[in-house]
């Protein structure tokens, strides 16, 4: 090896090494932190647990309704997740294989929408939300959500169905496929990878969000943990085991997911940096 790339090798390195850490350990110091006990984390934050007790985990779920909150944040990050992907493809497969007069000028109005903060859209969304009598439900959360992701998942969408040559489309059409069967059966196999990618974004978002989740909801019935995580606060009088115990059951989900779909992620940063 040139002796004279080991200072840049030294500095990649290290970079990549302190950005793993540095995402790492906070995950890390709450799975081990739930292990232990009130008198631990407040002698010795960062020592190892004296033992493995699931008993904070155990008190999570059956004495906060826990799993009726858990519940809630699943069905609707996946219902509106599932919505948008559907959606968001399709548009993605327009914009990325058709032409049209306007097509730049819609796309650019379509992803523009990052520039716009999600506390700025709050006003007109509760207003719209109230007009549909769908305050306080389930519905409202999966409507909303499913408009999040979207400048973002037409982005990456795009770039997947650009990256899928033309001659394919063109062989269906001369075999006599239609415009759905080109879709779904030429198209959408080859651009997984990016519907993956976009898929777990929105997921992660949709999962994680606080905001739009207080003010639309107010029932117990229909809070999400992001929410829920507030009253625990209060719940757990300062039982900081439970509290960890919680936020690693928020966490594990997305983390899951990825686990899952790391390939596919990782192959459609890999195509959007050659093709984009």
């Amino acid at each position: 090896m040139n002796i004279r790339k080991w200072p840049e090798l030294i500095v990649s390195y290290s970079v990549m090494t302190f950005t793993v850490l540095v995402s790492i350990f906070p995950i890390l110091w709450i799975l081990l932190s739930s292990f232990k006990s009130n008198k631990e984390i407040l002698n010795d934050p960062f020592s190892l647990p004296k033992k493995i007790d699931f008993q904070a985990y155990m008190d999570v779920f059956t004495q906060y309704n826990f799993l009726g909150y858990f519940m809630n944040s699943m069905f609707i990050a996946i219902a509106s997740t599932l919505i948008a992907l559907f959606i968001y493809t399709m548009a993605g497969y327009i914009f990325g294989k058709f032409n049209f007069r306007g097509k730049s000028f819609l796309f650019i109005l379509c992803t523009i929408t990052l520039l716009i903060p999600g506390y700025a859209r709050a006003q007109p969304i509760f207003t719209i939300i109230m007009n549909l009598d769908l305050y306080d439900t389930k519905a409202a959360l999966i409507l909303v959500y499913a408009s999040f992701g979207m400048a973002l998942a037409l982005f990456i969408l795009r770039l997947s169905f650009i990256a899928i040559p033309k001659d394919l489309d063109e062989s269906a059409l001369i075999d006599g496929a239609g415009f759905w069967r080109i879709f779904w059966n030429v198209n959408m196999p080859l651009a997984k990878s990016g519907i993956s990618t976009a898929g777990i974004l929105m997921f992660l978002n949709n999962w994680n969000e606080y905001f739009y989740a207080l003010i639309l909801t107010t029932s117990e019935k229909n809070r999400t943990l992001p929410v829920a995580l507030e009253f625990f606060n209060e719940a757990f009088s300062y039982n900081y085991t439970r509290m960890f115990a919680a936020l690693m059951m928020v966490i594990l989900p997305g983390i899951m997911i990825y686990v899952l779909v790391q390939e596919q992620v990782q192959q459609s940063v890999a195509s959007s940096g050659v093709k984009g």
